[in-house]
């Protein structure tokens, strides 16, 4: 319960708005009117596409870490780090496509979701190039510091959808809400 009243704090910090506004003009006139606008927010399947590209760093991220528990994975596991770094911006890119309609509270939560995953993303670029020069010790701890920043992130975009309903039915027609309401309506119900 604690943690939930955290994550809502979110939506309260004013102090966000006039970046966040900045962020969504920008995104919206770069996307306005082409031909990506809605193919990158998932229009062609019906729901947004960046809860979906998001579990390929993930799991990249996370697949390391648990390499890094036995010994002899070193060079397995700078090789799903550096997987999840380069899958990490088509992430960033679907999410500020669905940031651009986002409304001001979920802006707010939306900078804070940015904020903490662009610290995850440091962290494991350090992490990277640390296994890389040989340094594994250290880039075991900076993964780790940013599963951690990633988990933060990810409870934040997990508010954005699911508290906070970020995306939902944007692509579903009027007909299809009805019918599902009509469904899900427990029979003698009054509609």
């Amino acid at each position: 319960m604690v943690f939930h009243k955290l994550l809502r704090r979110a939506e309260d910090v004013r102090a966000a708005d006039g970046v966040a506004a900045t962020l969504a003009t920008a995104v919206r006139k770069a996307l306005r009117g082409s031909r990506v606008d809605g193919a990158l927010r998932g229009s062609w399947l019906g729901h947004p596409l960046h809860p979906l590209m998001v579990t390929l760093p993930i799991g990249a991220y996370l697949s390391a870490a648990v390499l890094d528990l036995a010994p002899g994975n070193d060079d397995t596991a700078r090789k799903l780090v550096g997987i999840g770094l380069a899958a990490t911006p088509a992430a960033v890119v679907l999410g500020l496509a669905d940031y651009a309609e986002l409304d001001q509270r979920q802006r707010r939560v939306g900078v804070f979701h940015a904020m903490s995953n662009t610290v995850a993303a440091a962290l494991f670029t350090g992490s990277y190039l640390a296994r890389r020069r040989g340094a594994h010790g250290r880039g075991k701890v900076l993964g780790m510091l940013g599963l951690t920043a990633l988990s933060a992130g990810g409870a934040l975009g997990g508010h954005l959808s699911y508290a906070q309903g970020a995306g939902v039915f944007r692509w579903q027609s009027p007909t299809v809400e009805k019918v599902r309401a009509r469904e899900e309506t427990p029979a003698g119900a009054m509609t």
